[in-house]
C-alpha cells in the first residue's frame, strides 16, 4: 500500500462568528495551503463534508475555481473523518499525487436533533424531544457507569480535563477552566450527564492536505504519515438515536470493528499509541471509547482518570486540544480537527499543550451516530 503523508494543515477557530460555513471553509484551506508551502493550483482533488451546507464544494468559489474534481461527504460525527479516508484512498490509488480533505458547518445553538423527515415521520416525533440525542447519550452512559463501576466523579473528572486543555488551545470554543464541583453541580440534562459534561454543537472548519509519501519532503521536513484509517457499521443491533433499543455492549459496537481494522491496517497495537482524540460529545463518550478502542479493559477508566493518566504530562493523554467538550463540534470538522491536533502533537508544535517525550503515534476517533464509526492512526 502507498504511504500518505500530512503535509499541510489548517483550522478556523471553533464557536460562533458573523460569517458563513463556506467562509470559514475557505480560511481553512488557505491556512492549509499556508503550512504546505503550496497553492490552490497545486490541489488536483478534494473531499468536503458537512452536516447544514449542501454543497461543500461551493467553497471552490472561494479559493479558486480550478476545475478539480470535488466530492460533498456526510457521515454523521465521521463526516470529517469520512472525507479523510476517501481523500487518503484516492491518493493510494495512484489516481492522484496531492488532495485536500475540508470541513466546515454552522450549527444553530442548543442540542443536536435529528430530521425525522428523514425517515418519514411526523414534525411531533422530534418537537416531543424523541429524538434529541442527548437522550440516547445519558442512557448509554448511565448503563455503562453502572455495568463497570464508573462513578460520576470520574465524569466529572475527565470534562474538567478537556476544559483545562481547552485553556491552552487558541482555537477552542470554551477556554475557561472548570472545577469537577461547578460541572457536578451544572443542571442535570439527561441523567447522569450535567450541562457540562455535554460538548455544545457549534461553528467552525478544518482542513487537511495529502500527498503520496515519496513527494512528502518535497513540501515539509516534518512530515506526518496517515498509516491507517478504518470507518466500520455495526453488525446488529438496531439504529441507536432511532429506536427504543440498540446494543451497545462490545460485540456490537462499529468502534470497536473500526479500531481493530486500523490497528491491524498499521501493523500496531494500541500499546504503541502516544497521544489520542476520541469523541467526547460528552463525558460518558470519553469513558466508553477508552475501552472500545482497546486502551484500557471496560471498567478501567476509573483508576486511569484518578491516577491522571490521560492527562497532557500522563501515559495516555486523551483530547490534548480539549476534545469536542471544550471545542465544540462543528461536525463536518471535527474529525479533520482532531488530526490537526496530532499533526501539531507529532511535530513538536503543539505549545502548552505538547505532549512530552516526541509522541511518535497519534489516535483518532469518531463516532457517528447511529452507528457509523472511524478510526485513523498516524505516525513520523
Amino acid at each position: 500500500m502507498n504511504d500518505v503523508a500530512i503535509i499541510g494543515i489548517g483550522i478556523h477557530p471553533f464557536g460562533r462568528f458573523p460569517k458563513s460555513a463556506i467562509e470559514m471553509g475557505a480560511d481553512a484551506i488557505q491556512s492549509a495551503l499556508t503550512d504546505a508551502g503550496i497553492q490552490w493550483k497545486d490541489i488536483q482533488f478534494g473531499f468536503g463534508g458537512s452536516y447544514e451546507v449542501s454543497n461543500p464544494d461551493a467553497v471552490t468559489r472561494l479559493v479558486g475555481l480550478t476545475g478539480i474534481p470535488f466530492t460533498n461527504v456526510f457521515n454523521a460525527c465521521a463526516t470529517a473523518a469520512s472525507s479523510i479516508e476517501q481523500t487518503a484512498e484516492a491518493i493510494r490509488s495512484g489516481r492522484y499525487d496531492i488532495g485536500i480533505a475540508v470541513g466546515m458547518d454552522k450549527h444553530p445553538r442548543g442540542a443536536f436533533t435529528d430530521d425525522p423527515a428523514k425517515l418519514g415521520l411526523p414534525g411531533w416525533y422530534a418537537e416531543n424531544g424523541q429524538f434529541v440525542t442527548t437522550q440516547f447519550f445519558g442512557i448509554k452512559a448511565n448503563r455503562y457507569c453502572l455495568d463497570h463501576g464508573i462513578s460520576h466523579q470520574t465524569l466529572a473528572k475527565v470534562a474538567a480535563k478537556n476544559y483545562r486543555n481547552g485553556v491552552h488551545n487558541p482555537n477552542a470554543f470554551r477556554r475557561k477552566a472548570m472545577s469537577e464541583e461547578e460541572i457536578l453541580a451544572s443542571p442535570m440534562l439527561n441523567y447522569p450527564l450535567t450541562h457540562y459534561m455535554f460538548c455544545s454543537p457549534d461553528e467552525g472548519a478544518a482542513a487537511v492536505i495529502m500527498c503520496r509519501g515519496d513527494l512528502a519532503k518535497r513540501y515539509t521536513n516534518t512530515p506526518v504519515y496517515l498509516r491507517s484509517s478504518a470507518i466500520r457499521t455495526r453488525r446488529y443491533g438496531a439504529y441507536e438515536v432511532h429506536s427504543t433499543w440498540a446494543a451497545v455492549d462490545e460485540d456490537v459496537s462499529p468502534t470497536v470493528y473500526a479500531s481493530r481494522a486500523a490497528f491491524e491496517a498499521a501493523g500496531i497495537g494500541p500499546e504503541d499509541v502516544n497521544v489520542v482524540q476520541l469523541q467526547d460529545t460528552d463525558a460518558g463518550a470519553e469513558v466508553i471509547h477508552m475501552a472500545e478502542n482497546g486502551f484500557c479493559a471496560d471498567g478501567d477508566q476509573e483508576k486511569l482518570v484518578a491516577e491522571g493518566a490521560t492527562e497532557i504530562g500522563g501515559r495516555l493523554p486523551v483530547n490534548t486540544d480539549g476534545g469536542l467538550i471544550a471545542n465544540g463540534e462543528p461536525i463536518g470538522a471535527s474529525g479533520i480537527r482532531q488530526v490537526y491536533e496530532l499533526t501539531l502533537q507529532l511535530r513538536g508544535q503543539a505549545g502548552d499543550r505538547q505532549v512530552p517525550g516526541k509522541p511518535k503515534v497519534g489516535y483518532a476517533q469518531v463516532y457517528g451516530a447511529p452507528g457509523t464509526a472511524a478510526a485513523s492512526i498516524l505516525s513520523l
